[in-house]
């Protein structure tokens, strides 16, 4: 059956454990072909929220349609049709990287592409290789592997660059970006800032049990992160009296370092302008931009709810 509509719809979906709310009334779509990146700390509900949908657990109150199928009523249907990497994925030390895709093709009850699948994730080299010879970047593209066995139309992809080096996380990041050219609506919840601004279409933002912010990116960036930072280095002392004259607020960093809160590339240039015409001396500029680890630590400051860790995982 072919859904024209969103991908998963979640409306006021809640959690309960006893009185400790997990998931607290939350409501948010995921179009198809999107990637969807699902931020929180630890303890916030992200993995709970994922799993209702992956129809692992069961919602207390809410809705949550997958495909246009209600995750209760027609939980069969919906899982023939995703994918799930978890987190800490693993499988069979002694067989290999073939071996495993064929196993668990059998066990979906697919006739899995085994060849597409390893050329997807870049490990056709690696097919005769065991899994516990495998590096743990390889580890992951593997389990990647296996989500896709069914050809699924969204995979859920559970912190699937943690504890991976910089080279084996971007290698992933590839395989991601593959699965998007592919059509797939792929459901990340991660860890790394940096990784959300890269691959995500859309970022949700959830703490103590709650959505605190939903939007692209560069919006989230835009509305919540504070001002650019410019930082001149080893500034004349001068310098100081010269921007509070041009309406800025520096702020004395030592070393004869000043920072200055600056909103557009505009301020930057009259600056550096006047400063040049003040004839003074500085040692160098830095400038630093907003991003989306700003807006993440901004908007889920404080502690989770007391039980947090251990129920809302």
């Amino acid at each position: 059956m072919t859904n024209t509509g969103p991908a998963i719809v979640v409306d006021k979906l809640c959690k309960r454990y006893g009185v400790f709310r997990a998931v607290d009334d939350i409501s948010f779509t995921v179009a198809q072909g999107e990637v969807f990146a699902f931020l929180g700390p630890n303890g916030a509900g992200k993995s709970t929220t994922a799993e209702v949908i992956e129809t692992i657990r069961v919602p207390t109150s809410g809705t949550v349609t997958v495909l246009g199928m209600d995750v209760r009523k027609r939980k069969a249907q919906v899982v023939r049709r995703i994918g799930v990497l978890p987190q800490n994925f693993s499988s069979f030390d002694r067989i290999t990287v073939r071996e495993s895709l064929q196993y668990y093709s059998r066990v979906f009850g697919c006739k899995s592409d085994v060849d597409a699948l390893m050329d997807l994730t870049n490990l056709r080299d690696k097919s005769a290789a065991r899994f516990n010879t495998l590096s743990g970047g390889l580890k992951q593209r593997l389990g990647i592997a296996i989500a896709l066995v069914n050809d699924p139309e969204i995979v859920f992809l559970d912190e699937p660059t943690t504890g991976l080096d910089p080279h084996a996380r971007h290698q992933v990041w590839d395989v991601l970006k593959g699965l998007k050219g592919r059509g797939k609506t792929v459901f990340l919840t991660t860890h790394y800032m940096e990784e959300a601004e890269l691959l995500a279409d859309t970022v949700a933002i959830i703490s103590r049990g709650r959505i605190v912010a939903i939007d692209s990116p560069a919006k989230l960036t835009e509305d919540h992160a504070d001002q650019m930072r410019l930082t001149l280095k080893s500034i004349d002392a001068a310098a100081e009296a010269v921007l509070r004259n041009l309406g800025y607020s520096p702020v004395p960093q030592g070393d004869g370092n000043l920072c200055v809160p600056v909103k557009t590339p505009d301020d930057l240039r009259r600056i550096l302008d006047e400063i040049a015409k003040a004839g003074l001396a500085i040692g160098g500029v830095d400038v630093s931009k907003p991003n989306l680890e700003e807006v993440f630590l901004k908007l889920t400051a404080g502690p989770p709810a007391a039980g947090a860790e251990e129920r809302a995982r």
